[in-house]
């Protein structure tokens, strides 16, 4: 569920870089003359070699090169420069500037990104202790679990190493908890009478999911397009689950929980409208917004647990009356 408002971020950010194939930072005359020199002098011959010997384990093994390292480096010359003339910080390749620690290209939202897939874990382990395997939701969730947790890794590997793979399964893994919480509400509000419903539902997204995927792929990573297709299934994720909540609010009283998530998720990506220059160049309004998400499992876990538990009770019921 963490993902229904993932969207409206990625939709943010879509158009931020599609308007960005250079920011002004990386299209400052400075900062590429330093970047080409300092790959003249570092990045060949003998001194590559020096360099790979002197370069850290840690961040051999994410894949950071010499040239990432001018980059890094003019960047901060470029932002030093900025500030003493009395400039505002700029941009760079789409991003702001951020300190790196250890191999961490953005920490703060690398850690956050951390910390939402362990509330995630602690939560599934929870709903598994609690919810016997033979509820009806109990695979369908424990599902969800999974793929949610998936998305957490990617955008903690994302955020450590920004590259254009880390980036496209950023995107691809957001989209799919997204499709999946849409499946997810499919099972619940219709599947669990008409079983071939969701099938026949779940085949679909899959097929769609899986266009979508060849087509940014292969054809072209088109921004506008993702930010398109991401905000119409965002749609139709909130307001399915909305109007199911609303509908049940009397019959089931514990769906308040999953309507405050749906409206928290919605409410807290605004954050990232804010999009101010990093706070000691570590927090940035991403950052801010990922730390911000991470009690949001609790709630919405906890919504699955007593949902499932009352399809259990309702099932039992049922089978004693016949």
């Amino acid at each position: 569920m963490r993902a229904a408002a993932w969207v409206w971020v990625y939709a943010a950010a879509a158009w931020a870089v599609s308007g960005a194939g250079g920011s002004q930072g990386d299209r400052e005359p400075y900062y590429r003359q330093c970047v080409r020199r300092c790959e003249q002098r570092n990045c060949t011959g003998a001194a590559l070699g020096a360099f790979r010997t002197a370069q850290s384990i840690h961040m051999q093994l994410t894949g950071w090169t010499c040239a990432d390292d001018c980059q890094y480096d003019c960047m901060w010359a470029t932002v030093s420069l900025y500030i003493r003339e009395g400039h505002k910080v700029p941009q760079f390749h789409g991003k702001w500037p951020f300190y790196r620690f250890l191999f961490f290209q953005e920490p703060a939202s690398a850690i956050a990104s951390m910390l939402n897939g362990l509330a995630n874990l602690l939560m599934l382990a929870k709903y598994r202790a609690v919810v016997p395997t033979e509820c009806p939701m109990y695979n369908t969730c424990v599902s969800f679990a999974i793929v949610s947790l998936n998305a957490w890794v990617w955008s903690t590997v994302f955020h450590t190493r920004d590259t254009a793979l880390t980036e496209k399964m950023d995107y691809f893994c957001a989209s799919a908890v997204v499709l999946y919480s849409i499946y997810l509400c499919c099972v619940r509000t219709l599947g669990l009478f008409r079983p071939w419903m969701a099938s026949l539902f779940g085949t679909l997204l899959i097929v769609l999911f899986t266009c979508h995927i060849w087509y940014l792929t292969y054809v072209q990573f088109d921004y506008g397009y993702n930010m398109a297709a991401n905000v119409l299934i965002g749609l139709m994720n909130v307001l399915w689950w909305l109007g199911w909540c609303l509908q049940n609010r009397t019959r089931l009283p514990y769906v308040w929980k999953c309507a405050v998530v749906v409206v928290m998720l919605h409410g807290l990506a605004l954050l990232e409208l804010l999009d101010f220059p990093p706070l000691l160049w570590v927090f940035d309004a991403h950052a801010v917004w990922h730390f911000s998400t991470i009690p949001v499992p609790f709630l919405f876990y906890s919504f699955l647990v007593d949902d499932s538990l009352h399809l259990l009770a309702v099932r039992g019921d049922y089978r004693k009356e016949e």
